[in-house]
């Protein structure tokens, strides 16, 4: 988070100074110190041409980088193209093959300058040839020509500089009738002056190349991390790449605004790759959580549900039997105990069940609980009206279940309804017991613990901050620290809006339904007017409509009701 008043350090090389210094040696330290600030590549191969240019005052040139990525095939690939007389926006040509056929690629393969007073002269003595398709495509007349190696520290071609036409005059725009008068050869002060200035800016690209590796090389770390999320809890498939988007997105809307107290937020494009990064490995942490607890879908595990049938069935059959008992005259009774059988149900509490106990009754009983188990293990809120009026009786139930016991097929006599399982069952809201849930709640001390072990730069350093706090909330009530809104990082506020609503509008998971669009923005109303979120990110989220950058669409307007 940074004040509005705050200025952020430029990256982007000053070249007005460039060209307003007069003395040579003024122009070749001021180009020098604008290859050292400038960061992003594109900028600098830009720069490079642009600077080469202006010293030789060259009507046009390119710029190609050496591409070895393929060993048996290397090229040279064209980067850059300027021209004060001609478009710049000209369609990329293919790859040059690297090898002594054309001007750049001899220049490439042998590390020497070329510097031609006319291509046309050439007499074909030469292993290199000028390619004249593009001045007839263009109308265009090529004439002096200086291409220059780029080398890197250690001697090796990374680049070719190609300059062409050194006018005789700045400012001028050439034509194919007036090129051959009013352009000139490079004297070799200017071939001495470029090979340095190439030599600089190949250190330049190499350093810049390096820096985009390594950025690049991260990238895919935190992608692979992010696999590794998703092959734990496959239902969350994307999430974290859609919560990055929307709260950068989000956060440079509120770059922009000039309403209310989200005017003084402003946010850098180091601040933004910075909440990129919290939001992608926000959720990192649920590696450390079990995946039993995870995936929970239902109120009991599935090993769980599958012993209570088990039991429930069992008692059922065992019941059956000894109504069967029952119905069987005394003295086959007797004559099955003579032949030395166990007694028929082979369940202790069946045998001391009363003449009076009406076993019908209570094998009916026992599989209309069986649909109410069935019922209450799927993730509800039991608070609602439909079982708010009856969770007396629900809860009677369950104590009328727990007091029965059944004799397994081992001999052993077990309850039907343990009170780990009642307990599980009686839970209010969602899937999770209060233990599990502490568990799923940890995730975020375990992506700190993990983020805190990086070795963040400085831009980049609040990355484990923002990620540790996006589950905290306004009025205190969040986790992991209970933190309240002053103390809650701005990031991380942007970041809660966007997790609360893609956790809401993603596809069906396990444990709940998706949630149209419409719906969701009202909850996300609802939470900030209960100082969950905060509200002017919610009213800009909406008012902006956010979502759209997940292909997210409303179907009808809808009112705010945060007011």
């Amino acid at each position: 988070m940074a004040p509005a008043d705050d200025v952020e350090p430029t990256l982007i090389p000053d070249l007005a100074a460039v060209g307003a210094a007069t003395t040579l040696l003024e122009r070749l330290l001021a180009i020098g110190i604008a290859l050292s600030a400038c960061q992003d590549p594109d900028q600098l191969l830009d720069l490079i041409l642009q600077s080469s240019r202006d010293l030789t005052c060259s009507d046009g040139g390119s710029l190609y980088l050496v591409d070895r990525s393929d060993p048996q095939q290397p090229c040279l690939r064209f980067q850059i193209f300027q021209s004060d007389s001609l478009s710049s926006s000209i369609e990329a040509p293919p790859p040059l093959p690297l090898n002594r056929h054309s001007l750049a690629g001899y220049v490439a393969t042998t590390g020497e300058t070329l510097n031609l007073a006319d291509v046309y002269a050439l007499d074909g003595q030469q292993p290199f040839h000028f390619n004249a398709s593009f001045d007839q495509r263009f109308n265009y007349r090529t004439c002096s020509m200086l291409v220059l190696p780029m080398l890197d520290q250690t001697g090796s071609v990374i680049g070719v500089l190609q300059l062409i036409n050194r006018k005789r005059q700045a400012g001028l725009k050439l034509t194919a009738a007036i090129a051959s008068e009013q352009t000139q050869p490079y004297s070799p002060d200017e071939e001495t002056l470029l090979r340095s200035l190439a030599g600089q800016a190949a250190i330049a690209i190499e350093r810049t190349l390096l820096q985009r590796s390594i950025e690049n090389l991260f990238e895919g770390f935190i992608r692979a991390a992010i696999k590794i999320i998703e092959s734990r809890d496959p239902c969350t498939m994307g999430h974290s790449e859609r919560v990055a988007r929307l709260a950068v997105r989000l956060a440079e809307q509120v770059h922009t605004t000039d309403q209310g107290t989200l005017a003084i937020y402003q946010f850098s494009s180091a601040q933004l790759q910075e909440l990129h990064y919290a939001s992608l490995l926000h959720d990192f942490g649920k590696v450390g959580v079990p995946e039993a607890i995870l995936n929970k879908a239902q109120k009991l595990h599935p090993i769980e549900q599958q012993g209570l049938h088990y039991r429930l069935q069992l008692l059922q059959q065992q019941l059956q039997l000894e109504q069967a008992r029952r119905w069987l005259a005394p003295t086959l009774t007797e004559a099955v105990q003579r032949a030395g059988l166990e007694h028929p149900a082979d369940c202790a509490w069946c045998q001391q069940l009363g003449s009076e106990v009406d076993l019908e009754a209570t094998i009916a009983r026992l599989q209309r609980a069986g649909s109410l188990l069935q019922d209450l293990n799927q993730p509800q809120i039991l608070a609602t009206p439909a079982y708010r009026d009856r969770l007396a009786e629900v809860e009677a139930e369950l104590q009328w279940l727990a007091s029965l016991q059944v004799t397994d097929w081992d001999g052993q006599v077990r309850s039907l309804l343990t009170p780990a399982e009642q307990e599980k069952l009686l839970i209010p809201k969602g899937s999770l017991t209060e233990q599990e849930r502490r568990a799923i709640e940890s995730h975020v001390q375990h992506t700190f613990a993990f983020l805190q072990e990086i070795p963040w730069t400085g831009p980049l350093a609040q990355v484990p901050h923002i990620a540790h706090a996006h589950h905290e909330r306004l009025d205190g009530s969040g986790y992991p620290l209970g933190l309240e809104q002053a103390q809650i990082p701005m990031q991380a506020q942007i970041m809660a809006v966007a997790d609360v609503y893609d956790a809401l509008t993603a596809s069906d998971r396990p444990y709940k339904r998706r949630v149209p669009i419409e719906k969701a923005l009202q909850i996300l109303e609802w939470e900030a007017r209960d100082r969950k979120l905060n509200d002017q990110l919610v009213q800009l989220f909406q008012q902006q409509q956010t979502f759209q950058v997940l292909g997210h669409q409303l179907q009808h307007e809808e009112s705010s009701l945060i007011g």
